[in-house]
């Protein structure tokens, strides 16, 4: 698995963000995964069936 430092700012970000005892690799992959779903709904955002 592939390793990140993270500034004091972007801890304190993070912990704001926990849940009970939720991890950071935890919040980093699923704020990963609400980047992957936002990027994709903008990509086919304007694509209608006709």
């Amino acid at each position: 698995m592939p390793t990140i430092e993270v500034g004091e700012e972007t801890i304190r970000k993070l912990d704001n963000l926990k849940i009970e005892d939720e991890s950071y690799d935890e919040i980093i992959n699923e704020l990963i995964g609400i980047y992957r779903a936002s990027e994709m709904s903008l990509a086919f955002g304007g694509e209608e069936n006709i």
